[in-house]
């Protein structure tokens, strides 16, 4: 299934309204969408789910509030607790617009794995509350400022050999580790992808100021997507794949053509 992240659609410039997926949805020929979720959006909660309960539109994926993993990271228990709270939000509103599962930055903000040990120890009891809401938990390999993404995952596995991931081109290649998802010794981590992230990158390994701003749609970057289409087909992936690209201008304005193309990519190089 091919997913459009509102984090495509809804951003700082159109005040990450999210009525606007009432006006927007009609234009785009995804198969569902991928709900981002805002701190600013907790305040909101009842309002928000009592929303998409209206809208009725196919969201089978949640992506957490990405300042869970940083509170976690920055470590205490005052700041733990409060990353539960925000999370078990985060669970709830996925339970109420039809989720099945949830994308987790397990580590992010300036600390990333700085403090790593604090997002691991935390996983076991994020992925029971999921558990608990009925959600599938994953987590996704996100950029690193002290090691790598590959090794957390890898670390994850040996720890918790149930965890599942999603698995975002864009950030793999910024630590140069887009084709390591096709190494014949990394069966390990194609066992346990849930979820795929599909974006364009255009710098090379860990240039902060080539990965950091909009995010680029499939074509405008470096990346060579055969490789990894022809891995999505023969692994028989069942699962979503999410189109992130940034669709709104400084205006707030939606580039649903430009959207539309994207799930486009998608659907012909899965098709093949």
């Amino acid at each position: 299934m091919i997913l459009c992240s509102t984090g495509a659609l809804l951003g700082r410039a159109n005040g990450r309204n999210f009525y606007l997926l009432e006006e927007l949805a009609p234009r785009l020929r995804c198969d569902g969408y991928e709900l981002m979720i805002y701190q600013d959006w907790y305040r909101r909660e009842q309002e928000l789910t009592a929303y998409l309960q209206q809208l009725k539109l196919n969201i089978p994926a949640v992506h957490c509030e990405k300042d869970i993993g940083k509170k976690i990271g920055e470590g205490g228990d005052e700041l733990l607790a409060e990353a539960i709270r925000d999370y078990e939000a985060n669970c709830r509103i996925a339970c109420a617009a039809g989720a099945e599962l949830l994308v987790l930055h397990l580590w992010s903000g300036l600390i990333s794995d700085q403090q790593i040990e604090n997002n691991l120890s935390a996983y076991p009891r994020l992925e029971a509350i999921a558990r608990e809401h009925g959600l599938l938990l994953t987590v996704e390999n996100v950029v690193c400022n002290r090691l790598e993404p590959m090794i957390h995952l890898k670390t994850l596995v040996e720890r918790f050999p149930e965890v599942r991931f999603t698995f975002d081109t864009k950030n793999a290649a910024f630590h140069g580790q887009l084709e390591e998802l096709y190494a014949p010794e990394n069966g390990w981590l194609r066992q346990h992808i849930a979820h795929y992230h599909v974006n364009d990158y255009a710098g090379g390994c860990m240039e902060w100021d080539k990965f950091l701003g909009p995010v680029k749609p499939i074509g405008t970057g470096r990346l060579d997507f055969d490789p990894f289409f022809a891995h999505v087909r023969q692994s028989g992936h069942t699962g979503h794949l999410t189109v992130e690209a940034t669709g709104f201008d400084q205006t707030g304005t939606v580039d649903t053509a430009m959207l539309n193309g994207q799930f486009a990519i998608l659907r012909r190089e899965l098709e093949k």
